[in-house]
C-alpha cells in the first residue's frame, strides 16, 4: 500500500518530509537514518540528506510506502 503525503510547495528535502511527517523524532533522527541507509527514493538508495523531493516522488522507511502529491487549490 502506498501512502500519500500532500505537499504545498516543491522541492521538499528528504530529511525534512520524515520530520515533518512524523516518521522520526527529530530533523537530527532524520538525517542519522538517511546516513545509515535506512532510506529508498525512487527504488535506490539514498544517502543525501538535502535531496530534493518533487511531486511523483515515493520513498520506503521502516517497510513503508509514501508517494508525494502536490495539493493544489
Amino acid at each position: 500500500m502506498m501512502n500519500k503525503i500532500f505537499i504545498n510547495r516543491e522541492p521538499v528535502e528528504l530529511y525534512k518530509l520524515l520530520k515533518f511527517e512524523a516518521l522520526v523524532a527529530s530533523g537530527g533522527e532524520a538525517k542519522m537514518v538517511i546516513d545509515e541507509g535506512l532510506v529508498n527514493v525512487n527504488g535506490a538508495l539514498e544517502m543525501r540528506k538535502r535531496r530534493k523531493m518533487m511531486s511523483g516522488d515515493t520513498f520506503e522507511f521502516n517497510a513503508e510506502h509514501y508517494c508525494l502529491v502536490l495539493e493544489t487549490e
